[in-house]
């Protein structure tokens, strides 16, 4: 891909708690070692869109200093995480004919241009169109129909689109900082080619993104993504939570969360107590003690409503079943304790933890589960999976005086 330039990719994950920049080298294997990180708190994102240009702009170009000053080079494009304009993902078909030749690289691209072509995507920008499985003459299941022989190709495609809107104000906020956005990748995505295993892809798993402000789903089958959605509910919605159940700041309703919270009740819990401030008092008579079973009696109805509404979805979706009973949690809000065990309960499924295990290089603050959508924006991006869709190219222009005028228009 162009934007692989002398084996060296970057990646943004812009998320609703954080902003993180990974900048990589990619061997002639495409093994991947990180040589640059950055990570900032994100500001002027909501539920994984921008709400405020001016912070997001901020927030992203921080992150990617960071990790520029760390690998000691410079980037120009990046690949990005998306997670908002309400995703939705469909199946479709499309079929041509192959006049019983040896069917080649040109026909398979005739074939995805036809099922693109025939997709309404109804006013939305089109996110991924992929291959999911090919049919020659109805024999259904070709993973890779280069040098069979018939009369007829069809394909099996995935389409997830997203409202426009929210799309280009990400773009607009990354533009901003200087940099090219080489391609947009649905977040669960990313994070299912960083956190699953071969095995998982193929016989089929359900992966939970757990993020601040967005759960995100994605269905692996037969080694590609079927399904694709999003819920715009996160971790930040338990810190709320508590803060307004406790009538305490949201600064330290997070750092309670996070030292002493809970997504199951624990036989110590009423016998255990926490100190806790009120917002807008700073003198001993603003705080009160209170038992520990409270804090979670708070955080417990989140995570099952969020886990519930994740159900409902792959209900809806008629991939509930259809992936089996294996269920993989990655994300930053996945690390509260008593989550895996209540996503086992509510979805009944068998569940393990993901984190990245594609790269190599990252720092020990950067192997969790958190950072596993930004470890699969580099995998996505030196795979260079087929799709039917590509976003066009920036123009650049061509000449001294129009690189001029180009650098006045960006300056002034």
């Amino acid at each position: 891909m162009a934007a692989v330039r002398d084996r060296l990719i970057a990646a943004l994950d812009v998320g609703s708690s954080k902003v993180c920049c990974f900048i990589a080298e990619a061997d002639d294997g495409n093994n991947l070692r990180i040589i640059g990180i950055g990570h900032q708190l994100s500001r002027g994102v909501k539920s994984g869109a921008v709400v405020d240009m001016e912070e997001t702009e901020t927030s992203i170009r921080s992150a990617v200093d960071a990790a520029e000053r760390m690998a000691g080079v410079p980037v120009e494009q990046v690949f990005v995480s998306l997670s908002a304009g309400n995703p939705v993902s469909r199946m479709i078909s499309g079929e041509v004919s192959v006049a019983g030749h040896e069917i080649g690289s040109v026909d398979i691209q005739h074939v995805l241009d036809r099922g693109r072509a025939d997709f309404d995507s109804e006013g939305r920008e089109v996110v991924h169109a992929m291959p999911v499985a090919y049919s020659v003459d109805g024999a259904a299941g070709v993973k890779e129909p280069r040098g069979l022989v018939g009369e007829r190709l069809g394909v099996d495609m995935h389409i997830i689109t997203a409202a426009p809107g929210p799309v280009r104000n990400l773009e607009v906020c990354v533009n901003r900082g200087h940099l090219k956005v080489a391609g947009f990748v649905l977040a669960p995505y990313a994070s299912g080619l960083s956190s699953l295993v071969d095995d998982e892809r193929e016989l089929g798993v359900i992966l939970l993104d757990m993020g601040g402000g967005t759960t995100s789903i994605a269905v692996f089958l037969g080694g590609n993504m079927v399904f694709g959605d999003i819920i715009p509910v996160g971790g930040n919605h338990v810190t709320n939570d508590i803060a307004r159940g406790l009538l305490t700041p949201v600064a330290f309703a997070e750092r309670i969360k996070t030292l002493y919270g809970s997504a199951l009740p624990s036989p110590s819990d009423s016998r255990e107590t926490l100190e806790v401030p009120h917002m807008g008092e700073n003198d001993q008579d603003g705080t009160s003690r209170i038992p520990r079973s409270m804090l979670t009696g708070i955080i417990q109805p989140r995570i099952e409503e969020t886990f519930e509404l994740v159900r409902d979805r792959l209900v809806d979706s008629g991939f509930d079943k259809l992936a089996g009973r294996r269920l993989v949690l990655t994300g930053g809000a996945s690390q509260l304790p008593g989550v895996r065990e209540l996503a086992g309960r509510i979805l009944d499924k068998r569940v393990r933890m993901g984190q990245p295990t594609n790269v190599s290089g990252l720092a020990d603050a950067t192997q969790g589960p958190a950072f596993s959508t930004c470890a699969g924006l580099l995998s996505y991006a030196v795979a260079a999976p087929v799709e039917a869709y590509e976003r066009p190219a920036p123009m650049v222009p061509k000449g001294r005086l129009a690189q001029v005028g180009r650098w006045l228009r960006e300056n002034f």
